[in-house]
């Protein structure tokens, strides 16, 4: 009788076994993540868009071919092989015109952290392909107290002067604008006449 129960059991177990093995793989084998940021990329969102967040849109995670097209005049090798190595590079943030979505800087982070680091080596095609498409690139060293002043004037100092500054108007506009008493004063004391010594 026990070995009709012993043998029972390793003929449950083996069935187990074999279903297991037969069963087919997910076909969909995904869970949610913690968190979409790091938390370092977490604050410094939060730090940039304090920093320029009324003036731009900030995009997270924007993959170099995002927001860069191949040039029409460039031949097929050339524009297949580009279009492979931006496919695998990605900015950390894109910071985008209110109006029109175009994008105006693209910002990456640096970490110097652990052996490999994060975007230690400057990558010189994502640098070389924005500078092409005329887009600038600043890069920012991850380091606690950054102040968005700090951050404001990083990135703007690296944007080409887009917005004129509207100049104020003169205090004076030739006479016009003088009181009374100064436009006697500001009338010619030598004669209006041609100079006798210009030829």
């Amino acid at each position: 009788m026990e070995l009709v129960i012993i043998l029972m059991i390793l003929l449950i177990i083996v069935a187990v076994a074999a279903i297991k093995l037969n069963e087919p793989a997910l076909a969909f084998p995904f869970k949610k993540k913690p968190s979409l940021f790091t938390p370092v990329e977490r604050s410094f969102l939060m730090l940039i868009e304090e920093a320029v967040g009324r003036d731009y849109r900030i995009l997270c995670r924007v993959k170099l071919v995002d927001i860069l097209a191949v040039r029409q005049s460039t031949d097929r090798k050339t524009s297949k092989n580009a279009v492979n190595r931006a496919n695998s590079r990605y900015l950390d943030f894109v910071l985008c015109s209110k109006d029109d979505m175009t994008p105006v800087i693209a910002v990456d982070l640096v970490h110097d952290n652990g052996k490999e680091g994060y975007k230690k080596q400057k990558d010189w095609f994502v640098t070389g392909s924005l500078d092409a498409a005329n887009i600038p690139h600043v890069r920012i060293k991850v380091r606690s107290g950054y102040q968005a002043q700090e951050i404001k004037e990083c990135i703007e100092a690296k944007l080409p002067n887009r917005r004129p500054q509207k100049l104020k108007p003169p205090i004076m506009q030739g006479t016009l604008n003088l009181p009374d008493e100064l436009k006697q004063k500001a009338k010619p004391t030598r004669p209006v006449g041609r100079n006798p010594i210009a030829a």
